[in-house]
C-alpha cells in the first residue's frame, strides 16, 4: 500500500475527513520546466492520520482497519481537522501538554502484539465547555448507531457530568480500543468536578449508585481528588465502571495499599513497577535515607468495578506520569524498557511506535512518553500500558 504522507515534513497533501478521503494537490502532469516549490504546513488531520496509520502498521493492524478508525476519529474531531498546525489549537485540550486533542496508548501483554488505543476530545472546537460536552455526546451517540450499542449507562449520568454550566478542564473524552474486524471497544471519560470540585465526591458516589454499584464507593482509597469516571460502552466481555483517584507525594511503599481489588496484584509487582517507572531503579529493599516521593504531577490509580453484588473492584491500575520525573524521552524510554523487560514483554515494539510518532531525537524533548501504567485485572496476567503523545503543536523541552 502507499504510505500515508509523513506530516513531519512539508508536503503538499491534505486530508478530507468527510467524503472523498485523502486528496493530493500535486499535479500528475509531466514536468517540463523548473518545478515550483510550495511550503505546506500539515493540518491536524494530516498529522493524526499519519500517526495512526503508522502505529497500526507497528501493531499489525490491517491498512483497511486503520483507515476506518482514522476516519472515525477525524469525523468526531470535525472542524479541528482542517486547521493548520501553524495555528494554535482551537481550544486548549488537556489530553496532552501541548493541547493536542488526541493521545495514543499501547497495551502490552507477554507473548502478544500490543493493543493500540486512541484517546480523543471530540468537542475540542466548541466555544465553551457546555458545547464541548454536547458535541462529545453527539459523537458517542453516532458511534452507538454505527456499531449498534446502547448508551443507557451514559444516559443515566448525563445530568451529573454534563450540566448546563459545567466547570473544570474537560467535559467528555472517548477512547477507542482498536480491534481486528473494524468494531472497537469504546470508553467514555467524564469529569466528576463538572458541577464544582467541592461536589466531586458526591458525584462519584451518586454515579456508582445509579449504575448499580451501591457499595463501591466505600471500597475506594482515600484520595485528594477524582480526575475521571470512565464507562465501557459497546462490545466488552465484562463492561467496567472505572473511578480514577489522585495521590500526590506518593512513595513506592505506599502504592500497594491503594489497591482494593481481590485478588489483587502482587506487592512485589507493584513496588517493582513503581521503582522502575518513577525512580529509574530496581527495588533495593529498606535503606537508611528517607524514601523518595513523587512531588510533581501526582500518581493516579484506577479502580474498575464489574460486580454490583460485592462492591469490590475487579481491577486496579497504577499510573505514573513518567514525563515529570525524567530529563528527556531517552530516559523515559530507558525506564519503559526496564519495566517491559521486568514483566516479560518486548520493548522493541515501543521503540518502533515512538519512531512512528516522531522523527525527533528523544533527547530533544520530554513527554512523548507521558504515562506508564501497571494494570491488574482479575484472572489475567499483568498488563503494561505506555501512553504516548501526538505532539502536533509543540515539543516540551527537556528538564534542566
Amino acid at each position: 500500500m502507499a504510505l500515508w504522507p509523513d506530516t513531519r515534513l512539508h508536503r503538499r497533501v491534505s486530508f478530507c475527513p468527510c467524503r472523498g478521503g485523502p486528496v493530493s494537490t500535486a499535479s500528475t502532469a509531466p514536468v517540463t520546466e523548473a518545478p515550483v516549490t510550495y511550503e505546506y504546513t500539515p493540518t491536524l488531520a494530516d498529522h493524526v492520520v499519519g500517526q495512526l496509520l503508522r502505529l497500526g502498521s507497528v501493531v499489525g493492524s490491517s491498512p483497511a482497519e486503520s483507515a476506518l478508525y482514522a476516519h472515525i476519529v477525524l469525523e468526531s474531531l470535525g472542524d479541528a481537522c482542517g486547521r493548520s498546525l501553524s495555528e494554535p489549537p482551537a481550544t486548549p485540550s488537556f489530553i496532552s501538554d501541548d493541547h493536542t486533542p488526541v493521545e495514543f496508548s499501547l497495551a502490552f501483554r507477554p507473548g502478544a502484539a500490543p493493543g493500540l488505543r486512541v484517546l480523543v476530545e471530540p468537542g475540542c472546537t466548541a466555544g465553551d465547555l457546555a458545547g464541548n460536552g454536547r458535541q462529545g455526546l453527539d459523537a458517542i451517540r453516532e458511534m452507538a448507531r454505527r456499531w449498534d450499542f446502547s448508551t443507557a449507562q451514559l444516559d443515566r449520568l448525563e445530568d451529573l457530568f454534563l450540566p448546563s454550566n459545567p466547570q473544570g478542564h474537560l467535559a467528555l473524552w472517548y477512547a477507542l480500543e482498536l480491534r481486528p474486524g473494524g468494531v472497537p471497544g469504546v470508553k467514555v471519560y467524564l469529569n466528576p468536578s463538572a458541577t464544582g470540585p467541592e461536589r466531586a465526591t458526591a458525584t462519584v458516589r451518586e454515579a456508582l449508585h445509579r449504575l448499580g454499584h451501591r457499595q463501591a464507593f466505600e471500597n475506594l482509597p482515600d484520595t485528594t481528588g477524582y480526575p475521571f469516571v470512565a464507562l465501557d460502552l459497546g462490545t466488552w466481555d465484562t463492561p467496567r465502571v472505572k473511578v480514577y483517584t489522585a495521590h500526590p507525594r506518593l512513595a513506592a511503599s505506599e502504592a500497594y495499599a491503594l489497591n482494593r481489588a481481590q485478588p489483587g496484584p502482587a506487592r512485589e509487582d507493584v513496588e517493582a513497577f513503581f521503582h522502575l517507572a518513577a525512580e529509574g531503579r530496581p527495588p533495593t529493599g529498606a535503606g537508611g535515607g528517607p524514601e523518595p516521593r513523587l512531588d510533581r504531577r501526582p500518581v493516579l490509580t484506577c479502580h474498575s468495578f464489574t460486580d454490583t453484588a460485592s462492591g469490590r473492584p475487579s481491577g486496579f491500575t497504577l499510573h505514573v506520569p513518567v514525563r515529570d520525573y525524567v530529563r528527556d524521552d531517552e530516559e523515559a524510554l530507558a525506564r519503559a524498557t526496564a519495566v517491559l523487560t521486568h514483566f516479560g514483554m518486548d520493548p522493541s515494539m515501543l521503540r518502533r511506535a515512538l519512531a512512528a510518532l516522531s522523527t525527533r531525537q528523544l533527547s530533544d524533548g520530554v513527554g512523548l512518553i507521558a504515562y506508564l501504567a501497571l494494570a491488574h485485572e482479575r484472572d489475567r496476567r499483568p498488563r503494561i500500558t505506555a501512553y504516548v503523545s501526538s505532539e502536533a503543536y509543540a515539543v516540551r523541552p527537556p528538564a534542566q
